[in-house]
């Protein structure tokens, strides 16, 4: 079954994250995050080894059918440092 996970990260302090957000972070197959600088520090932070790849607007005419496919043999999810874009974790 496909699954996407959206995971709103912390915009300041790196504590405030939930523990579910931290679960599925371990969890998943594989995280996308539209800037893997922020991101990489946030899960070196928790300690979180899951593989990390790069997918915003200015490459997602490039991966999004990759991403897709992936996504139906396993989870991915996706972080964003900008709340405002997500709808739910």
């Amino acid at each position: 079954m496909a699954k996407l996970t959206l995971v709103p990260t912390p915009i300041g302090n790196l504590k405030d994250i939930t523990i579910r957000a931290l679960e599925v972070l371990q969890e998943a197959d594989l995280i996308l995050a539209e800037d893997t600088r922020t991101s990489r520090v946030l899960l070196n932070h928790h300690q979180i080894s899951t593989r990390l790849e790069s997918y915003h607007m200015h490459n997602e005419h490039k991966v999004l059918a990759r991403y897709i496919e992936q996504m139906e043999s396993g989870c991915l999810l996706y972080t964003s440092d900008a709340a405002d874009d997500l709808l739910c974790v």
